[in-house]
């Protein structure tokens, strides 16, 4: 082993002789630029960019927002003389989403103070204004394409203008969010909850009823109504409100089935679905005492008792002519005719019963709500836009039968109330073939671009690799002329060896006592190819 690593050091120390100043210079060079690039790269990678997350918050909701930060396990600063809360670059716009879903900041405001660096010396205050809208506008977008379902995001802010008027009644803020969300997802409240909040709290006096966001399909998100409980003690307003609510989640539950069940048909982008339902509130609670006959074909009630009596008679002291009060005029009960103590035959039979009938009680509370009626529109457009002759009358058609069925099984059905008929579907449903011109374009997001840095260190790096592989490769080319050099000793050895004549051993062995003695490397070769032989 350690003859081994001697000879790899002299063949090292040996190359490194062969080698000239500008070659030694150039691979020396090279190593210490090598050794440089990974040191700065390591360096730069390692080091961490805080960037604001909140700013002109209050000593309170700092620590709150702290103490987030470290039970998430997140670096943070505090600078402003405690009203800027520093965190990690890479992660501001995570923690912004994920902090406003759970309602923070309760005051303050969302830092922009990046836009700054586009402002110049002499900017106007109009200026001013534009730039510090586009980038409340930009990052508000970026912010919300973080949130899960959301492929990218337009927002639009209209701020109201400073006066110096003095006014009781301040004015608000208003905002409009159109997202380009995923097909077939389905958004949790507290996603929409974060929406809004996020936004209320990035943009000054702006009110969550000002905002109103909406889907490339134009479906709205609304923020659920905290108040409402569902009670029956509500005033009037409430009340409002709370059937309106469920008036329209109504009409979205469906139209979003419809929207996604079509979509999957003809397209997402293809398909725009209205829904209007009309809700009847009325609650009802009432007591029921119902009596019915058993058999209501004979209007007859139930045997509760029966009492049957029979008497007969025959001998003497009977009345004769039968029973009393039978005749035509006699009176019942009474004898009429005949003299007593005759002989005769007597009978007499009575039936009594009691018959009872069905008595039903019922305590009847009606639903909160029910669908009334219920109308179901939509537009498609045809695979190819203005050309109504793609789509065939077929796929119509199939559309309206799904319609049908959707709106006769979602309508309230009255009891003894005859199921609608196909005259009364189709002016509950209406498909219309048309091209859409109002659709939202968005732009495609910029592929992510190596920095120049990689491309310098990359090259750097190939001209090493480069410059390595040519020595090396010039390294074995003077080994093998050297090898080539010492095989006319082996062949002749070789075939020395073979040869059979008497004197052939004391030949060979004074080659070889020569050939050690003037030339020992090529002397140790020759012992190396014979052992590899063998």
């Amino acid at each position: 082993m350690n003859e081994k690593m001697q000879s790899q050091l002299n063949s090292a120390n040996k190359f490194w002789k062969n080698r000239s100043s500008g070659q030694k210079g150039m691979m020396i060079g090279s190593l210490l630029l090598f050794i440089t690039i990974i040191l700065v790269v390591s360096m730069v990678s390692s080091k961490v960019n805080f960037a604001p997350l909140y700013s002109n918050l209050s000593p309170a909701e700092v620590g709150e927002i702290k103490a987030q930060l470290d039970g998430r396990g997140i670096q943070s600063q505090i600078a402003d003389n405690g009203t800027t809360i520093l965190v990690p670059q890479e992660v501001v716009d995570t923690l912004k989403v994920e902090l406003a879903a759970e309602g923070f900041p309760n005051s303050g405001s969302i830092d922009y103070s990046f836009f700054s660096q586009n402002a110049g010396f002499g900017m106007t205050d109009n200026e001013f204004n534009v730039l510090k809208l586009e980038a409340m506008q930009t990052e508000l977008a970026g912010l919300i394409k973080g949130i899960d379902g959301v492929q990218d995001a337009k927002v639009m802010i209209n701020l109201p203008q400073e006066t110096v008027w003095m006014s009781e009644a301040g004015q608000e803020a208003s905002a409009s969010i159109v997202l380009n969300t995923k097909a077939g997802y389905r958004f949790e409240e507290q996603q929409i909850q974060a929406l809004y909040n996020l936004v209320s709290k990035s943009v000054p006096s702006l009110p969550t009823s000002n905002i109103v966001i909406t889907n490339q399909h134009f479906e709205y998100f609304d923020l659920q109504n905290e108040n409402s409980n569902g009670s029956g003690n509500l005033d009037a307003a409430t009340a409002f409100q709370t059937q309106y609510q469920i008036k329209q989640n109504v009409e979205r539950d469906i139209q979003r089935q419809v929207q996604q069940m079509l979509g999957m048909m003809m397209g997402q982008d293809k398909v725009v679905v209205s829904v209007t339902a009309d809700i009847d509130f009325t609650q009802e609670n009432r007591e029921e005492q119902l009596v019915t006959p058993v058999n209501p074909e004979n209007m007859e009630g139930i045997a509760v008792s029966v009492e049957r009596i029979t008497e007969t008679f025959t001998g003497d002291g009977a009345v004769e002519g039968g029973i009393d009060g039978t005749g035509e005029t006699g009176i019942p009960n009474y004898a009429t005719g005949g003299l007593v103590g005759g002989t005769g035959d007597y009978e007499r039979f009575e039936e009594r019963i009691n018959n009872d009938v069905n008595r039903i009680r019922k305590e009847i509370v009606e639903s909160p709500y029910k669908v009334r009626d219920l109308g179901i529109q939509v537009m498609v457009e045809p695979p190819t836009p203005g050309d109504a002759d793609t789509l065939p009358q077929q796929s119509i058609d199939d559309i309206e039968q799904i319609l049908n069925t959707i709106v006769r099984t979602s309508i309230a059905k009255q009891e003894g109330a005859p199921e609608l008929t196909d005259e009364e579907l189709e002016g509950k449903v209406a498909v219309s073939v048309q091209t859409f011109n109002g659709k939202v374009d968005f732009e495609t997001p910029p592929a992510q671009m190596i920095p120049l840095w990689a491309y310098i260190a990359g090259g750097v790096l190939l001209v090493i690799i480069i410059l390595l592989l040519v020595l090396l490769l010039r390294k074995k080319k003077k080994e093998k002329d050297q090898f080539e050099y010492a095989e006319p000793f082996q062949a002749v050895s070789v075939q020395d060896i073979n040869d059979e004549t008497e004197n052939a051993s004391d030949i060979i062995k004074k080659q070889l006592e020569k050939l050690a003695k003037d030339n020992p490397g090529d002397f140790a070769k020759l012992l190396r190819s014979w052992i590899a032989e063998e």
